[in-house]
């Protein structure tokens, strides 16, 4: 653990106000070095909430600040990550701050597992689909154009008869 050049208890106060708020809002931004430390311990309670078990819910209320917080970590933001093991969260590095040029980041909550969901499902549904949707309008196209094709010739026909 890093220790964020500050003494132990004031470190771990710290990270555990990050961690709550993370996990209240969803995203927050910190310096690099900071949101490291808070992505390593928000994954860890959001394993806890999918533990789902009394003496989980009792390990994140020992540590989240909020009891709110810990009701939303258990009843919406675990069950979310169910078919994940880990990677709940990214850091997205923003360039230097202003004032002191200290290494800024994003850290938050990823949404992709409902998206990633989806997209399988679409794409082997498309791809039956399409395979069988295609050969029965390639056959109508040629039926509409063997159709269509012997109804132009007449036209022209009697032009050249004229």
């Amino acid at each position: 653990m890093r220790k964020l050049g500050r003494k132990t208890d004031h470190r771990l106060s710290m990270l555990r106000g990050q961690v709550t708020f993370l996990l209240e809002k969803g995203r927050l931004e910190t310096t690099a070095t900071r949101a490291k430390e808070v992505k390593s311990l928000a994954e860890k309670m959001i394993t806890l909430g999918k533990k789902n078990t009394l003496a989980s819910r009792r390990q994140a209320l020992a540590f989240i600040t909020k009891e709110d917080v810990v009701k939303k970590l258990f009843d919406e933001i675990a069950p979310s990550y169910a078919g994940r093991t880990g990677g709940y969260t990214r850091v997205i590095l923003t360039g230097p701050r202003r004032g002191d040029a200290a290494e800024m980041a994003i850290i938050e909550l990823v949404e992709e597992d409902k998206k990633e969901e989806k997209k399988p499902a679409k794409k082997a549904a498309s791809k039956k689909t399409t395979a069988k949707k295609a050969a029965p309008k390639t056959e109508e196209k040629t039926e509409e154009v063997a159709t269509e094709a012997p109804a132009e010739e007449t036209p022209a026909e009697e032009a050249k008869a004229e």
